[in-house]
Parts: structure tokens; sequence; C-alpha cells
């Protein structure tokens, strides 16, 4: 597949996802137990939610590397921050990243005639602000910050500062 360039000549996050029909279902998420065992979603649950709740960020990092999510040194997951439940294998965290309280990592979308995954990256150093919600495909950069309560719907590049909903660079 060719990636299509954004107005930046970057490839967008949308090429880098990879789709999966649903024919004949109401909407994908109707399917859902086609996409993933349900025993794997719920272990991936119960992991996810100990590590939610979890005080110690050693613990976090062992629980959710347990089930998939590559996790480097020195990862800080804020108190209710979530991976994603149906493939936390698709999400990477850099080395001293932080990922705020109650922020959010999708690597899936559920839509009427098809689902979508694709990986999260989150780069070395990368922080990401409380209550963000980052969309599937997406790469936070090196260095990169995301304000809190923002909707990620694009590639971060290092060392830049988003916000918003949906987030965009915020300047000096």
């Amino acid at each position: 597949m060719t990636a299509r360039p954004d107005s930046s000549g970057a490839s967008s996050r949308h090429d880098r996802l990879q789709r999966h029909p649903t024919p004949n279902a109401r909407n994908s998420l109707w399917r859902w137990t086609d996409a993933k065992h349900p025993l794997r979603v719920a272990l991936n649950y119960v992991v996810i939610v100990l590590a939610r709740i979890s005080p110690s960020l050693h613990a976090k990092n062992w629980l959710l590397a347990r089930i998939g999510v590559t996790v480097g040194d020195g990862v800080a997951w804020g108190l209710e921050s979530t991976p994603d439940v149906f493939w936390p294998e698709l999400v990477t965290v850099g080395d001293d990243a932080i990922i705020g309280y109650d922020a959010t990592l999708l690597c899936h979308e559920f839509l009427h005639d098809e689902y979508r995954t694709g990986a999260v990256v989150v780069e070395d150093r990368a922080m990401i602000g409380a209550g963000a919600v980052v969309l599937p495909g997406v790469t936070i950069g090196a260095d990169a910050q995301v304000a809190a309560n923002s909707l990620v719907t694009a590639d971060v590049p290092p060392g830049e500062t988003v916000a918003g909903v949906p987030a965009a660079p915020t300047g000096d």
C-alpha cells in the first residue's frame, strides 16, 4: 500500500491502519468476538484494571508487559491510564515516557462495515497529559508533549507540543 502524504508531506495515520471488513453485521462492534477471543479480552481487561489502580510504576510496567505492551525503561503510567484492551500488543512506549492520569491509547476503531487496527507508538521521553486520547496509527515523537484532555488524531513530531480537540501545535 502506498501512503498518502498529509499537508506536511508525512503519511496519514489512516494509511497505517489495517482494515478488517465485517459484512452482514449491524455494525462491527456486534462482531467483536470474531476480531479477538473473548477470554483474551477478559484477561487483558483484568490486567489493565490492576495496572490502572496500582500505585507502583514497576508493577504497572510489569503487568502491561505481560499482556504484550512494549514498555521501555523508566516509563511512568499515571493512575487510571489505559492502553488498548483489545490489542495491547500494538502499544509501544519508549524509555522515560509519561502517560498521564486517565490517558487512553487506542489501537482499534469499530465502525459500521469494518473495524480498523493500528499501532500507537509513544517515543522516548514523550509526555501525554491527563485525560488525553490517542487514536490508532498515531506516533508521538521523542520529547513531544500532548496537553491534558487532547484528542490526538495525527502524528506529533519530535519535540512538538500539541493541545486541543483535535490536537494541534501550540506554537511557543
